[in-house]
């Protein structure tokens, strides 16, 4: 993968939220790292995480019938955000480019030392350590058959 293009709502890069786990994988090769957080018996939810030390991203998958691209979460400082360096953005600049580009739903949240900023409009987080950006976390939602919602 050589484009870290954040869409909120839409993808990271060349990977579209809805793609499917072997498509990826045919994509992207093998992870580094990868688990099943299932919780198939008590809440029927599936997720499998997959771990691209090289990329310092991680890719969540949803869906039992076909598990797809459902949550990035990126510690990639090349990574762009609407024509920016997102990791170059202080939480001012987060805000004020976040709302630019017409998402409003914003939550603020300081947990265990950390910063979060959240639009839940966009279901992305970004998350900060002091004024550093540490992470960005974005997703959709998506159905048991991998159809996002």
């Amino acid at each position: 993968m050589k484009n870290f293009v954040i869409e909120p709502l839409k993808g990271f890069g060349e990977i579209p939220f809805g793609m499917s786990l072997d498509d990826a994988v045919k994509m992207l090769g093998s992870p580094n790292y990868y688990e099943e957080l299932s919780d198939m018996e008590e809440t029927g939810n599936r997720s499998i995480y997959y771990e691209y030390e090289d990329l310092e991203t991680n890719i969540y998958f949803e869906g039992i019938t076909k598990s797809v691209a459902a949550c990035f979460e990126t510690e990639n400082h090349d990574a762009i955000l609407y024509g920016t360096k997102a990791f170059d953005l202080n939480r001012a600049e987060v805000i004020e480019l976040m709302r630019e580009n017409g998402f409003k739903e914003l939550e603020e949240e300081d947990e265990d030392g950390e910063h979060r900023i959240s639009f839940e409009d966009a279901l992305i987080d970004f998350f900060y350590d002091g004024d550093k950006m540490t992470a960005i976390s974005w997703g959709v939602l998506v159905d048991d058959q991998g159809n996002i919602i």
